[in-house]
């Protein structure tokens, strides 16, 4: 096993690591789970501190795989979903997946320019990021049947899955207050 091979493998387990970090994290913040008790705007930053995290170890993991010969990635494999022939399908999700990490993760300094709601649009493309982060995760990497990167991958994915359902649950329990308080007293009902 050279060098290289522990680079590629180390910074993608890095990079999943961050990313479900992140996305754990994020979906915290906007269930509200962790209550007033704690301040919003640190937790934010921590949030958005993870975000580029993952995405600096996804350009080492990049830059690795290109620099490997075993393979043999080029620009092209690493850059366009559907253009590598070894593992086309798990690569191509890993390709989707940098770019949705690294449009989620510049979209926290263009908020101000493109307003709160484009920005929680844009933040809606984490979870399929996250998703298919997974999925190459589990099909393309070589430590998949390792206990401690299965459990990594397991544990993750079950608390994104149950947080993104909190998170649905939160939101529509969200709607129907605002439904029952009626349009004359919505401007008071927050205060």
């Amino acid at each position: 096993m050279n060098l290289e091979w522990i680079v590629i493998r180390g910074s993608g387990l890095v990079a999943f690591g961050l990313l479900a970090g992140a996305t754990i994290w994020g979906l915290l913040l906007s269930t509200k789970l962790l209550g007033k008790a704690v301040r919003a705007k640190p937790l934010t930053y921590f949030h958005e501190s993870l975000g580029l995290g993952a995405l600096l170890a996804t350009a080492v993991h990049m830059i690795a795989l290109a620099l490997d010969d075993y393979i043999d990635f080029g620009a092209r494999e690493l850059l366009l979903p559907g253009a590598s022939l070894w593992r086309p399908l798990p690569v191509a999700l890993g390709v989707m997946a940098f770019y949705a990490l690294t449009i989620v993760s510049l979209s926290f300094y263009f908020k101000r320019w493109i307003g709160q709601q484009a920005w929680r649009s844009i933040h809606f493309l984490s979870l399929g990021g996250f998703l298919a982060t997974l999925i190459h995760g589990l099909t393309a990497g070589t430590d998949t049947t390792h206990p401690a990167v299965s459990a990594m991958y397991v544990a993750s994915g079950s608390l994104v899955l149950t947080l993104v359902v909190v998170r649905i649950l939160v939101s529509e329990r969200s709607a129907q207050s605002r439904r029952l308080i009626p349009e004359t007293n919505r401007d008071t009902a927050g205060r």
